[in-house]
């Protein structure tokens, strides 16, 4: 592709954006930030990440909710932390679906997605963004960071921190010798269940019914965590969406496939 040709189509995508005739902000559009499917999570991509949860600077992703570490001017920032902290972990979002069907649904919850692609991560950050200033008031609850979270999950979140984490159509790695880079095995449940506060719950969901046995079969053998009955997840608000907020979720309904949603609740360290 020609690099020039490629700025300028980068370049009229951002124009989009910000300078709208009707006033509103419009919301960017995927064409201009597609990216494979998938990213090699076990590679060096250069992401910046806190020694620790106390010293992250959260002003930036939730300026109505942290003020700024180290005096740095965030534009829009509060001066003093509202006292919240971050409750859902959208694991691997893609381009957000989640985030943004939820941000309503809760809106005295902050949520985070994290998402390893450079241009997908741009996209959902514009994208709330926008929504931000076309609905005042709105989607402050929410926000996008890229990051590992095979890697450095803990050095963002406290424990028992966090009340739910989706981990929706991850990547299957269909070959035996890629299965170690699956988002959930039992090496990274016990990083999941330290994040996790006790009742909370995870979200796993998938079209691949090889992946979704996987899934169970971990989360099932795992000492912190218990499956949730079917029944009882007809009174989450989260699972509707779970189902059908997602690119992924919507392309899989399209093409008329299977959903294998299976839910697990943190139990205590003592049961």
């Amino acid at each position: 592709m020609d690099p020039v040709a490629g700025e300028k189509r980068h370049a009229e995508s951002a124009e989009e954006v910000s300078t709208p005739e009707s006033g509103e902000i419009r919301l960017p559009q995927k064409k201009y930030f597609r990216q494979r499917a998938h990213a090699n999570v076990f590679s060096d991509h250069h992401l910046d990440y806190p020694v620790s949860p106390a010293h992250m600077d959260w002003s930036k992703n939730f300026p109505l909710h942290f003020a700024p570490k180290n005096d740095e001017a965030v534009e829009g920032a509060v001066t003093k932390d509202s006292g919240k902290k971050i409750e859902f972990a959208d694991i691997g979002c893609g381009y957000g679906g989640l985030l943004v069907a939820l941000s309503t649904v809760f809106p005295d919850t902050l949520m985070l997605g994290m998402e390893i692609r450079v241009k997908v991560e741009e996209y959902v950050n514009q994208k709330i963004l926008a929504l931000r200033q076309n609905h005042p008031g709105s989607y402050d609850n929410v926000s996008i960071l890229r990051m590992n979270a095979m890697k450095f999950l803990p050095n963002f979140f406290e424990k028992h921190q966090l009340s739910k984490m989706f981990f929706l159509f991850p990547d299957p790695h269909f070959k035996k010798r890629k299965h170690k880079a699956r988002i959930i095995t039992s090496t990274l449940l016990s990083e999941y269940a330290y994040v996790l506060r006790p009742g909370g719950i995870i979200y796993t969901i998938s079209d691949v019914k090889d992946l979704h046995l996987w899934m169970v079969k971990h989360l099932d053998a795992h000492p912190l965590f218990v499956r949730i009955p079917d029944e009882e997840l007809v009174d989450d608000p989260a699972v509707e969406h779970v189902r059908t907020a997602t690119e992924e979720g919507q392309k899989v309904e399209r093409n008329k496939g299977d959903k294998y949603l299976a839910c697990y609740r943190r139990i205590t360290d003592e049961d």
